[in-house]
């Protein structure tokens, strides 16, 4: 009877403890999660600075003029965009960077003026 008993106590052991040793395995460690965070903002930080240097570009600040929008309210804007938002943004920006960044002479498209006047309008409607 004693040894049902001690057979009965293991089994049941093995049974209550094997859900809790398992569901350990998914639990994400304080360093990874760190990490992670830490990442997403470096990100966040990098798609902001692109944005805020195209807005900072004299050819930038021309078209926005001529178009009669506001710089300095798109560039204030920057903080507070976030997300899909912030990133499809940054990538325009660093799109249009790389097309005004190639020498001492820049032509200016319509495709990259269009691309400018989109960024500052979405800057600012995203944020009003």
């Amino acid at each position: 009877m004693k040894l049902v008993r001690r057979t009965l106590a293991v089994c049941l052991s093995v049974l209550v403890l094997a859900p809790t040793a398992s569901a350990q395995n998914h639990v994400i460690g304080k360093n990874a999660l760190d990490k992670a965070v830490q990442e997403r903002v470096a990100r966040d930080q990098s798609d902001r600075e692109a944005i805020r240097t195209l807005l900072q570009r004299p050819e930038v600040r021309e078209v926005a003029a001529k178009a009669g929008v506001s710089v300095e309210k798109a560039a204030a804007a920057v903080a507070t965009l976030e997300g899909q938002d912030l990133r499809e943004i940054a990538s325009h920006a660093r799109q249009v960077n790389n097309e005004l960044a190639g020498g001492a002479t820049v032509v200016i498209t319509t495709t990259t003026i269009i691309i400018i006047l989109v960024v500052i309008i979405l800057i600012i409607a995203l944020v009003n």
